[in-house]
């Protein structure tokens, strides 16, 4: 007897809805079955190009933060051949990854930028193999803190660029706004890839008739679905449909390899339904447009798939009217994982903001100078709209 669609459509909706309302397309059906069936997570799957996605470490260090959180961080350091300094210290770049993902989501990005620069990845708390802090801890706020603390203690000195993805970007953000004096004195450079300054209550997650409605009843269920079995039998249910559809639809915007949307969906698993649900709330807060004042002055690269539908291009857009010297990148073709998706394209303009910001340091008063005119005449300096691609 044949699959009646329509009993997998009814069953498809409710459970989308909590998907969408998770970010990522959060594969809450996904954590619970995996984690019920004992299906290891984020093993380091091997593509049919032969890439090992996830296989890629570094030097691991565990971080406490001040309320007592213990944090995964990893870090690759420069290789003496190739290093780039600026003013003798190496240049630190530090990675930031999304909701719902871990450090392993910087796979493409760390094999390229590996050995010229000291590299530092950590998963947020909560994600990846970092713990989830007190009760109450699952906020904007509370993350960029984390972010404050991992400075402090793995890059007290020398030139920072930070790179961050989705929730990522956020972090900066809130560092940025928390201790802007500290942002201004050490940070030289700023990539923030599909991520947004506020107003993500308004994202309708590519489905104008259920937007509001996710927006209303998410957060209610996400709570439901982090205690309730059904979860459990709905994944089984939907088995492979589950992967293939929502998370290539709330991934990717062109075609990808079936191994990377399982390394994207086995990331996404790994993360605790009940760590999903105590992150969803901070989103709806999340308002740091004020807090962008402080790129004002360093090199900043915004850069979003024009087909995000989980921090659409608009919110790029609002960044960059915040930013006026901002670079602006909209990837053809690309969805809200786009530095796995299109990855070439991310690692050609993250390499250029570095070089960037490196000129634009040693020459400080140059780049004031630059700034100022460009004040005066109206032409923001740097700016270029461009539309990357898979071939760019």
């Amino acid at each position: 007897m044949g699959r009646d669609p329509t009993a997998h459509r009814v069953r498809f909706v409710p459970l989308g809805v909590g998907l969408a309302a998770a970010g990522v397309g959060a594969a809450l059906g996904l954590v619970a079955e995996r984690a019920a069936m004992g299906r290891p997570l984020v093993p380091g799957h091997k593509g049919g190009d032969g890439e090992q996605y996830g296989a890629l470490h570094g030097r691991p260090i565990r971080l406490v933060t001040d309320d007592g959180t213990r944090l995964h961080v990893e870090i690759d350091e420069t290789d003496p051949a190739t290093a780039v300094r600026h003013a003798g210290d190496p240049v630190t770049v530090i990675f930031s990854h999304g909701y719902s993902l871990s450090l392993d989501s910087w796979h493409f990005q760390r094999k390229a930028l590996r050995g010229r620069y000291r590299l530092v990845f950590w998963d947020q708390r909560g994600h990846g193999r970092s713990a989830s802090g007190p009760e109450g801890s699952a906020t904007i706020d509370r993350v960029g803190r984390d972010l404050q603390n991992l400075i402090a203690a793995v890059a007290p000195t020398g030139p920072l660029i930070l790179v961050g993805h989705s929730m990522g970007g956020m972090t900066i953000m809130s560092y940025a706004q928390d201790k802007p004096e500290e942002f201004a004195e050490r940070v030289i450079g700023v990539a923030f890839i599909s991520t947004s300054a506020g107003g993500l209550g308004e994202v309708d997650f590519g489905m104008p008739r259920l937007g509001k409605m996710i927006q209303r009843l998410g957060p209610g269920v996400v709570k439901v679905a982090a205690k309730s079995g059904n979860v459990v039998k709905r994944g089984r249910e939907i088995g492979s449909d589950f992967e293939s559809v929502l998370v290539r639809r709330f991934s990717f915007a062109s075609p990808v390899s079936p191994e990377l949307v399982e390394f994207a969906a086995d990331m996404i698993g790994s993360t605790r339904v009940d760590v999903i649900s105590r992150y969803f709330p901070t989103f709806g807060e999340h308002d740091k447009r004020e807090a962008l004042a402080a790129m004002h002055g360093i090199e900043v690269l915004v850069l979003v798939g024009d087909h995000d539908l989980l921090t659409p291009a608009s919110h790029s857009e609002e960044i960059v009217r915040r930013i006026p010297a901002a670079e602006q990148v909209l990837v053809r073709d690309g969805g809200h994982l786009v530095m796995l998706e299109h990855p070439d394209v991310v690692n050609a303009h993250l390499a250029e903001l570095v070089a960037r910001s490196l000129r634009a340091a040693a020459h400080p008063h140059r780049a004031a100078k630059v700034r100022a005119r460009a004040q005066r005449t109206g032409t923001p300096p740097g700016r270029r709209r461009r539309r990357g691609s898979a071939s760019a």
